[in-house]
């Protein structure tokens, strides 16, 4: 299920997906607001995708190579969404820009490209698309 694939610059990639991951977020923040642990989040989210029908996979071990070795060290996504969107959830006061090299390193390592990070943690939600500038077309 894959539409607005990247065309340099013309259109937004994975924009219907994306508006639907997003809207999956403003509902559980609205019916949770914030104060709430991350893990609550994540799993109030994986029932919301389930309602709206959106595809994901949960806790996702992402394997990381150095110089083609595979480290036994492993990221482990929020969730993978559409088999193509990266969603990392936050519940925090502010993010900082680990939060976003965080996530780009999940990219980075999956060769994904696209990746939302979501933050519950405030009085209104917050998300930024991510577009991973590393994306190899293959």
């Amino acid at each position: 299920m894959v539409s607005n694939k990247l065309e340099f610059g013309t259109e937004i990639i994975f924009k219907d997906e994306s508006y639907k991951i997003i809207g999956a977020c403003i509902a559980v923040h609205n019916e949770l607001g914030e104060g709430f642990l991350e893990a609550v989040y994540q799993e109030a989210l994986g029932l919301e995708f389930k309602l709206r029908n959106i595809p994901y996979e949960r806790e996702v071990e992402l394997d990381i190579y150095y110089k083609d070795n595979l480290l036994a060290k492993k990221y482990q996504a929020d969730f993978i969404c559409y088999d193509e969107i990266i969603v990392e959830l936050k519940a925090l006061s502010g993010l900082e820009s680990t939060h976003k090299a965080q996530l780009i390193n999940y990219l980075k390592v999956t060769n994904m490209q696209l990746g939302i990070l979501v933050n519950f943690g405030q009085s209104s939600l917050v998300n930024h698309r991510i577009v991973n500038n590393f994306y190899k077309f293959v």
